[in-house]
């Protein structure tokens, strides 16, 4: 079964079908998973890591050996640590958000998940976390994965994108409506 639909038309959709099915095909899904994730956390946490991954400042040599001792330090599986070093020897690190985004909505369909995009003002806890999957299983009828990105420019609320479909809860597009009918 192809679950790759419009993802491979990008270059970071290429690579992340390439891992998916090869952590499909050893097993590995999970373990890719949980690397992945920490990366994730690691570019939206790290000044530092996120200056390695985007910076073109950064030779093929230093960004391939400092992305290894990352990966050693962080005790990425054995398969992402392969994967990230392929990554900086093809100078394509600062690509990897979009595979991480990509390999989840991958990894959600190759589960029975729909994949939601959530957008905060402020990182969600667990039990929000929780009742944001439960509210949005309740209104698809499916499990839903949440892919989590914090942005404060939205002062408040939630943006949630479930494939073509948008609920924008937030202050911003509240107060953009409010000042809109004001103005007559």
């Amino acid at each position: 079964m192809d679950i790759s639909g419009g993802i491979q038309a990008s270059l970071a959709g290429r690579y992340a079908l390439a891992l998916f099915e090869l952590a499909r095909d050893e097993g590995k899904l999970d373990a890719v998973s949980q690397s992945l994730a920490a990366l994730r956390r690691a570019i939206d946490e790290s000044d530092d890591f996120r200056t390695l991954v985007t910076s073109p400042l950064i030779g093929r040599k230093e960004s391939a050996q400092s992305i290894a001792a990352i990966a050693e330090t962080m005790r990425l599986d054995p398969l992402t640590r392969n994967f990230t070093g392929v990554l900086a020897k093809n100078r394509r690190l600062s690509q990897l958000g979009a595979i991480i985004r990509a390999f989840g909505t991958l990894a959600a369909r190759h589960r029975g998940e729909i994949t939601a995009e959530v957008t905060s003002a402020r990182p969600l806890d667990a039990g929000q976390v929780d009742a944001l999957k439960a509210n949005l299983k309740s209104r698809f009828g499916s499990d839903i994965a949440v892919d989590l990105n914090v942005d404060p420019a939205i002062l408040g609320g939630l943006v949630v994108k479930v494939g073509s479909r948008m609920i924008d809860g937030s202050v911003r597009t509240k107060l953009n409506t409010l000042a809109q009918a004001m103005k007559g």
